[in-house]
C-alpha cells in the first residue's frame, strides 16, 4: 500500500488518509491513534505525524488536545456565480436560515452613496443579517437598498431571500453584480456573531448588484473561511499575456 519510491511515504500516507476521510468518514469521526495508523499502514510514527500535520494544516482534520484527531467539517464550496445565499446553500444541499441583526432607514455612508449612485441626502434601507447553514454561522451580510427602489422594504420578512423579495414585490430582478474578494481578520463583534476566535481570517466581499442598469444593492459580506470556499473556473483568453 505504501512503498519505497520517488514519492515520500508521508505524502503517500497523506493521500490515503485524505481519501479515507472524504469517502468513508463523516465530519466529526475520530481517526485511529498514531500507533494504530503505524501498524495499519506499516510506517513510522514520524511518517504518521507528518501526514497528519499536513492534513490538519489543510483543514481536512482537526486536533483536539487530550481527545484525538477528527475529520473536520467540510466547508460549503460555492462556485463564483450570481445567486442569493438561500439559493446557494440549497444547491449545496445545506439548510439555510437567517437572523436579522439590524434594520434601519437612513442616509448611507459616502462609500455606499457612491456605489449605488444616489444623491448624498437620499435614504436607503440598511439590513444586517447573520446567515447560517444547517444551523452553523457562515457569514454576516451588511447591505443597503435605496428607498426609492424598494419602499417599505423593512415591512417584509427579511429572514427570507431579499433577492426573491426584490423580484416579486418590486419588479427588480438582479441579473448582474460586480464584486471584489479580499481577506480580513475578525474583530470583536464579527468574531462573537460568527462564533470564531478574534483574529480568525475571514473572506470579505464588497458587492454591487444590478437589475438591468439599476443599482439595487451595495453589500459587504464576511464569510468564515473554515466554513465557506469559493470555486471558479479560469480559462485562457485570446489577449492573455
Amino acid at each position: 500500500m505504501i512503498s519505497d519510491g520517488p514519492i515520500p511515504k508521508h505524502e503517500q500516507l497523506r493521500a490515503l488518509l485524505e481519501q479515507r476521510c472524504t469517502d468513508g468518514l463523516e465530519p466529526g469521526a475520530a481517526l485511529p491513534s498514531e500507533r494504530q495508523l503505524c501498524e495499519e499502514y506499516g510506517v513510522s510514527r514520524i511518517t504518521v505525524r507528518e501526514a497528519l500535520r499536513q492534513l490538519v494544516a489543510e483543514g481536512t482534520l482537526v486536533r483536539i488536545r487530550g481527545k484525538g484527531t477528527f475529520v473536520a467539517d467540510r466547508p460549503a464550496r460555492s462556485r463564483l456565480h450570481l445567486a442569493s445565499f438561500h439559493e446557494d446553500m440549497r444547491r449545496l444541499g445545506r439548510n439555510p436560515s437567517t437572523v436579522v441583526l439590524q434594520t434601519e432607514l437612513r442616509v448611507p455612508p459616502p462609500s455606499t452613496t457612491s456605489a449605488l449612485q444616489i444623491r448624498a441626502a437620499d435614504k436607503a434601507y440598511h439590513v444586517k443579517r447573520l446567515r447560517l447553514a444547517d444551523g452553523v454561522p457562515i457569514s454576516v451580510d451588511d447591505a443597503w437598498y435605496p428607498q426609492a427602489i424598494a419602499p417599505g422594504l423593512d415591512a417584509h420578512d427579511l429572514t427570507q431571500s431579499i433577492y426573491t423579495l426584490l423580484r416579486t414585490e418590486y419588479g427588480q430582478t438582479i441579473d448582474r453584480a460586480e464584486q471584489s474578494i479580499g481577506a480580513i481578520s475578525s474583530d470583536g463583534e464579527l468574531a462573537r456573531v460568527l462564533g470564531v476566535p478574534s483574529g480568525t481570517p475571514l473572506l470579505a466581499f464588497d458587492r454591487v448588484a444590478f437589475a438591468g442598469a439599476t443599482r439595487v444593492e451595495h453589500s459587504y459580506s464576511w464569510y468564515r473561511s473554515d466554513r465557506y470556499q469559493v470555486q471558479m473556473t479560469v480559462t485562457e483568453t485570446a489577449d492573455a499575456p
